[in-house]
């Protein structure tokens, strides 16, 4: 009888810890640091929200109407999917069956001999090519290549410094002045050596409209 009731009394024990952690670490944790987050970081709590301006917007930051995030990349097509001449374009994606999903997040998976990704580059590496009119060897990695995310909002200076012939003479303007954008828009390495230099396309792109108003 005894050992019975030293059984439910460290049940009851058990259950009433479990709860207890469950609402301070399930819930308690998460509310507080939801709470920090938005005291402290609204802008990067809530998505890294950006307008047509470029502004940043949600939470406390003001703005307008977000049209994506710093941190998610985006295609800039046509309704047929055809890449707009006027604007600078990403790397391939593989999040999604048209790319750039948030929700289905995640490279191809395809190992570098896997014939299915080398026929997917070399009509790429072509494609690219003849929108960009430059050899196929001038095509950077990045332009053919998808991220491990399939979201990476950054293209390399080399892959945006090919596409500046062509988005100057969709838009009219001069190519020089193109290129100096593009220059003025080249993030450089984290803390000076972790990462590569970068452009955000949809920045740039969205400076691009701003030099036109």
């Amino acid at each position: 009888m005894s050992n019975l009731r030293g059984t439910v009394r460290l049940t009851g024990v058990a259950v009433r810890a479990m709860l207890v952690l469950t609402l301070l670490l399930g819930a308690g944790y998460a509310l507080a640091l939801t709470g920090i987050g938005q005291l402290a970081m609204p802008w990067q709590s809530n998505g890294s929200l950006v307008d047509a301006k470029g502004n940043a917007t949600g939470g406390w930051t003001g703005g307008g109407a977000p049209v994506g995030s710093a941190l998610v990349g985006q295609s800039f097509t046509d309704a047929k999917g055809d890449a707009l001449p006027q604007y600078f374009q990403p790397r391939p994606s593989a999040a999604g069956e048209k790319g750039y999903d948030p929700t289905a997040s995640g490279g191809s998976n395809l190992g570098p001999n896997n014939p299915d990704l080398v026929k997917a580059i070399a009509e790429r590496r072509a494609t690219i090519a003849a929108r960009e009119n430059v050899a196929e060897s001038a095509v950077p990695v990045d332009a053919v290549t998808a991220s491990a995310s399939g979201l990476d909002p950054h293209i390399s200076p080399a892959y945006a410094l090919l596409q500046v012939d062509r988005v100057a003479e969709a838009r009219g303007l001069d190519a020089s002045a193109v290129r100096a954008l593009v220059e003025s828009r080249i993030q450089t390495r984290d803390a000076g050596f972790l990462g590569e230099e970068r452009v955000n396309v949809l920045a740039l792109n969205q400076a691009l409209d701003a030099l036109q108003r």
